[in-house]
């Protein structure tokens, strides 16, 4: 009788959880252990994720919706209630404010008597894929970058098992990267961070720290190429280490990762088909023990269509524990070592890696090339709603089979878990009793310490746990970041000009012409991305479309208030006005908006709006005065495009 093989340990076992409150998010973070969870990861909403309370005018409608509030440290607090922090591995998607939760988890695991040399876990501090692709940046470049490394440089001495940046490609394939380019992009952002490290650590030490870098990654649908990408990011990290930074310890040079797979790809249409996709992508991370992932986490079926409920986690809890405990899969060395189609996609996607990387280092490293890289994800993006438009791309139950059975798990509540409206309002009330109860004197000194800290260019970290225990709030830690590095606006990657592009958009061009000459002047558009939500790519793929059929578009990026847009639909003397809304806070905003555009004798402008957006929801914003809403099943761009023209022509509003 032989041996039963060995099994590897299984990887860690995540759910990217937070909604509402951090009383809601503890419980569910709880049961999710209980299921067999086997490490937290956190989501936060966007007041937090930006810098602000939960009563500043560009939060309303944002609290508790994409993630839980955190505006002090009773909120970070409650959400760990009862959960020890010492034996917990907990990443943190969390960016622009990251040393400031960071401190607020430090300061609670003290409370909780944790010894914090012990604490394990991540925090993603990834700002310059928040330029390129999510938005939740606050300050420039240059401050956001050295702020990375005050984390990297604290938890180094204090924190020695934390992960203290977490390199994320993942949302640059949300916003098209080809797999050459989330690479590249990945690596230039992680060298420029150990750039600014080297010189803060003594030589020997330096080693260790790179050791500290982890990444964050995407696996997508075409998971035979994903699974030979990760094979290469292997490869080109262990290079990088070696070659750029002399690492010679092996263990130094390890590309540790963590993934969730793609949700870019998740359909509205046919949604149960989403739990095979999710299944597939997740191979790609899993089957090459070369590369595979440190901890995984799945998106639900069902996050096209708005919010998971815990039954929607949990089922993708089980295919992760199916996996893992009940396939061999973890008792094998890696199953594709030599084997030539392998090996030649890993080198092809190596060597366009290469070339691209080296392209960034001509134009000085990454956070020179910011707006070179925006502008690649936006051609990229394009291209690839390009080919779904023109059925080169299948995807299944959207552009070909779209026939079929309604689905048994829409039944009931729709099948997605709405945020209760009334929790924005309470976790205000919460934020104002936090702020009568506190220590004024200590929170002022403790503020003044912080930005002085910020203003001589000492490590933030220390002053920023001192002033979590004070009571700070995030916003106000935040407005001492803005006050003294001042605040960004990324780039849109969305030219002012016409492009050259313009196959299959005669008809449509003719239309814009025709239009624009009955109007008196060019058909103007203006695209507007009202709150906090920083998802971009939507709102940049409808102007880029909008500009190659030759209208006169208008676009500023992300986070305007409504007001902001009211203003520049004035000063634009707009045709049509569109809204982008991703994070589920259309029904405020849009209200608000709608109501200051009657006020502002704009009433008259058709409104469309896009986004996740229910279909009651939409019944909803329709009867506001909005005039088209559109959700992911809209894919086909040039009956968007079609649409605008229809709603700004004279002839066809004097016909209605």
């Amino acid at each position: 009788m032989t041996d039963a093989p060995k099994k590897d340990r299984p990887w860690l076992i995540r759910t990217y959880a937070g909604h509402s409150t951090a009383k809601a998010s503890n419980e569910l973070y709880k049961g999710n252990l209980a299921k067999g969870q086997t490490g937290l990861s956190v989501a936060f909403d966007l007041p937090t994720q930006t810098g602000y309370d939960s009563d500043h005018v560009l939060s309303r409608g944002e609290v508790g919706k994409v993630g839980v509030p955190v505006g002090h440290l009773g909120d970070m607090r409650t959400l760990f209630d009862q959960i020890p922090l010492e034996q917990m591995n907990t990443s943190m998607t969390i960016n622009a404010t990251a040393p400031w939760l960071l401190s607020l988890y430090i300061a609670v695991a003290q409370e909780q008597g944790a010894d914090v040399s012990k604490l394990q876990g991540t925090v993603q501090n990834d700002l310059i894929k928040e330029y390129l692709s999510r938005g939740t940046y606050i300050c420039p470049p240059a401050p956001s970058l050295k702020m990375i490394a005050d984390v990297a440089e604290y938890c180094y001495t204090s924190v020695p098992k934390w992960n203290p940046m977490n390199v994320c490609s993942y949302h640059l394939q949300e916003a098209g990267a080809t797999p050459e380019q989330e690479l590249a992009f990945a690596l230039a952002t992680a060298t420029a961070v150990l750039d600014q490290l080297r010189p803060r650590v003594a030589e020997e030490d330096f080693p260790a720290l790179v050791g500290r870098i982890s990444f964050f990654v995407n696996a997508g649908i075409r998971f035979v190429t994903e699974m030979c990408k990760m094979r290469a990011f292997v490869d080109l990290w262990d290079e990088i280490c070696a070659e750029r930074y002399g690492v010679s310890d092996p263990k130094y040079r390890r590309f540790r990762y963590g993934v969730q797979v793609n949700s870019l790809g998740l359909t509205e249409q046919q949604p149960e088909n989403n739990v095979y996709r999710i299944l597939i992508e997740m191979l790609a991370v899993t089957l090459s023990k070369k590369a595979r992932a440190r901890a995984v986490q799945l998106p639900a079926w069902n996050e096209a269509l708005g919010l998971p409920r815990p039954w929607d986690q949990q089922w993708s809890m089980r295919m992760q524990q199916i996996m893992a405990y009940e396939t061999d899969l973890l008792e094998f060395d890696d199953l594709f070592d030599g084997n030539p189609a392998v090996d030649a996609k890993v080198e092809a996607l190596k060597e366009g890696a290469r070339a691209e990387l080296a392209h960034l280092d001509s134009m000085g490293g990454a956070i020179d090339s910011i707006d070179y890289m925006k502008s690649r994800l936006v051609d990229s993006n394009a291209d690839r709603l390009g080919r779904i438009e023109s059925g080169e791309t299948v995807v299944v139950g959207v552009n070909k089979w779209q026939q079929g059975e309604p689905s048994p798990l829409m039944t009931g509540d729709g099948g997605i878990m709405v945020v209760d409206p009334a929790g924005e309002a309470e976790q205000i009330e919460r934020l104002n009793a936090w702020r009568a109860e506190r220590d004024d004197a200590a929170v002022k000194a403790a503020l003044a310490d912080l930005r002085a800290a910020a203003e001589e260019g000492r490590n933030i970290m220390p002053a920023s746990i001192v002033a979590a225990k004070a009571g700070v709030t995030t916003g106000e830690w935040a407005a001492q970041m803005r006050a003294v590095h001042g605040e960004y606006r990324g780039p849109t990657g969305v030219g002012k000009g016409q492009s050259n592009k313009t196959e299959g958009l005669d008809d449509l061009r003719t239309a814009v012409d025709a239009v624009s000459d009955r109007l008196g002047r060019r058909l103007k558009f203006l695209v507007g991305k009202p709150g906090l939500d920083g998802h971009s790519n939507g709102a940049e793929q409808i102007a880029v479309r909008a500009r190659d059929c030759g209208m006169d578009i208008s676009y500023e990026g992300i986070r305007l208030t409504p007001s902001e847009i009211v203003a520049a639909a004035r000063e634009d003397d707009a045709h049509v006005v569109g809204l982008s809304i991703l994070s589920g806070s259309h029904i405020p905003l849009v209200e608000d908006l709608m109501n200051q555009m009657r006020e502002a004798g704009l009433g008259a402008i058709p409104v469309i709006v896009g986004g996740i957006i229910p279909d009651d929801d939409a019944k909803r914003l329709l009867a506001m005065g909005v005039s088209r809403v559109y959700t992911p099943k809209d894919f086909e761009l040039n009956t968007i495009m079609a649409d605008i023209v229809t709603l700004a022509d004279p002839e066809a509003v004097a016909a209605e």
